[in-house]
């Protein structure tokens, strides 16, 4: 991953590189490994580049053999090798590529393929880019369906348009900016955004009614996983112990002594897995991790933080986060620890558990649904809203210090898979009734018999746990207790007219406001980009 600040539309380029160049410095944590720009008449991009696939010939911006297009991307295209063939096959010795970059593929597929190359081509990845072709003078901006990678844009008073991968690039000189829509594609040359892929299980009136088998789903979940792998820097895997980081870490812990680039002809260059927990000392995580560790034979690294240096912390978290919400803030806290200790230890790469719970109808709630359409249209629902959180979460607690953190569940394949087979099948009652533990089938599909276990029964069985509780159950007691004694009654009785957007209503969603509004302005564009539970039920339901 890395971060990218693109300027299309200015009078002059170069007057202003500079200028960019220091804009640019405030990304540096996505992207500590080097910088690039390219800077010419009316358009400049500045790249901070992570160097996790192809670190001595990807530097970005990309170019293709004519120099005449350009790219600065973040993120990971999981099939290049394949869209590369299918390039050759179309279009034999036309395309010359100048790196081993996974994302140089972009820039050839839109000489192929035109501005819709991404909706003519089957691209499985997470990314945001921005392309700008030299010739016709027109830029691109896209970004992945899901949103797993962080994108915006911003309009300034000298009439430029400005893409960034984090607010704190724009907001110093942009009078307003937003969010950058997940699965959107802009054309300069129509002024147009558009949808560039909307799968069928996307709309909500959809839905599906096809069984499916076992077998298939445990094969789309492990190609998933395997797909992620590519990487020629140390990796490792968040592991929690529950039952999405620890069905990932098992399946890479098969995997991991071959290069997933070689179809497993290599020996990988890292043939030991790394995992990496942590929590309050004797915390549940801390507890569950280690017994997953064991049983899968990973070197394991264990972190511990008091209270007092999550609270310490939570006032950067913010600055990187760039959220008020409060599930986000405690559940990232921990996370955004562990981030620096994982880059201590040399890893630079991590595979994670994000997105299951609400493929798979995780949370508790999900035993309330009434029938298997509305369990499909609530898991559509949360699915949409997970850049708002969880993938916001992982993507910028990890990237605070430049640790790339990836999603398998979230694949586009997989979720093709995941998302298109009839929901009653994960829902927390069978046909006769009897209730069940939610992910029911997807606990079930590694649970076939035949092979070596991929986990201990109990641990492919296990329920739940919310990540803030599962650090330690003090942990959210702690951070209330400390908004307790620094917001005072009157100034929570006074949010309404300091806040009237997105009011925080406890004394805690209050200290988090307070302090995003210290980084990023009162009631600016940054608080219309924050996802906002605006109930305390609302809350719950969010990770209950």
């Amino acid at each position: 991953m890395c971060g990218i600040l693109a300027l299309f539309g200015l009078q002059a380029a170069e007057a202003v590189r500079k200028d960019v160049v220091d804009q640019a410095k405030l990304l540096r944590h996505r992207g500590p490994d080097w910088s690039g720009v390219y800077c010419e008449g009316t358009a400049v991009i500045a790249h901070e580049r992570l160097a996790i696939v192809d670190p001595d010939s990807g530097d970005q911006p990309l170019y293709n053999e004519a120099k005449d297009i350009v790219l600065g991307v973040n993120g990971e295209i999981y099939n290049h090798l394949e869209l590369r063939e299918k390039l050759e096959e179309r279009a034999p010795g036309k395309h010359k590529f100048l790196t081993n970059s996974d994302c140089e593929v972009l820039l050839h597929l839109y000489a192929e393929d035109g501005p819709d190359f991404l909706s003519k081509n089957e691209v499985c990845g997470m990314f945001a880019f921005v392309l700008w072709d030299t010739k016709k003078k027109v830029y691109l901006a896209a970004r992945d369906l899901i949103g797993i990678i962080p994108l915006y844009v911003g309009w300034a008073k000298d009439g430029s348009v400005r893409f960034s991968s984090e607010l704190k690039a724009l907001h110093p000189t942009c009078h307003r900016y937003e969010e950058f829509p997940p699965g959107h594609v802009y054309n300069s040359a129509l002024d147009a955004r558009k949808a560039w892929h909307t799968p069928r299980w996307y709309e909500l009136d959809y839905q599906p009614t096809e069984d499916i088998k076992l077998t298939a789903l445990k094969e789309a979940f492990e190609k998933a996983v395997v797909s992620h792998l590519m990487s020629d820097v140390p990796y490792g895997v968040l592991l929690s112990g529950g039952l999405d980081s620890s069905l990932v870490a098992s399946i890479m812990s098969r995997h991991v002594k071959q290069r997933v680039e070689s179809d497993g002809k290599e020996e990988g260059y890292w043939p030991r897995l790394h995992s990496f927990s942590v929590g309050l000392v004797g915390s549940p995580d801390l507890k569950a991790a280690k017994e997953v560790s064991e049983y899968l034979k990973t070197v394991h690294h264990e972190y511990t933080f008091t209270p007092q240096e999550g609270i310490d912390a939570i006032a950067d978290v913010i600055y990187h986060l760039e959220t008020f919400d409060v599930t986000t803030i405690r559940a990232s806290t921990p996370m955004y620890l562990m981030a620096r200790r994982i880059r201590a230890s040399g890893v630079k790469m991590v595979l994670s558990g994000e997105g299951a719970d609400e493929i798979f109808g995780g949370y508790l709630y999900f035993h309330k649904a009434p029938n298997a359409e509305e369990f499909h249209q609530e898991n559509v629902r949360k699915i949409k809203d997970l850049h708002l959180y969880d993938c916001l979460r992982a993507n910028k607690s990890m990237m605070a210090w430049g640790v790339e953190a990836r999603v398998p569940f979230l694949d586009r394949r997989f979720m093709d898979t995941a998302m298109q087979f009839n929901a009653k099948q994960k829902m927390c009652v069978d046909e006769k009734g009897a209730k069940r533990v939610e992910k029911w089938i997807l606990r079930k599909a590694f649970d076939l018999p035949g092979s070596r276990a991929y986990l201990p029964h109990h641990v492919l069985y296990r329920q739940k746990e919310q990540f803030s509780d599962g650090v330690g159950y003090t942990w959210i007691d702690s951070i209330k207790a400390n908004a307790e004694a620094k917001v005072t009654d009157q100034q929570l009785a006074q949010a309404p007219n300091r806040f009237p957007v997105k009011t925080p209503r406890t004394k805690e969603a209050y200290f988090y406001r307070d302090l995003f509004a210290r980084h990023y302005g009162e009631n600016t564009s940054a608080a219309d980009t924050v996802g906002w539970q605006d109930s305390i039920a609302e809350i719950g339901r969010a990770h209950v």
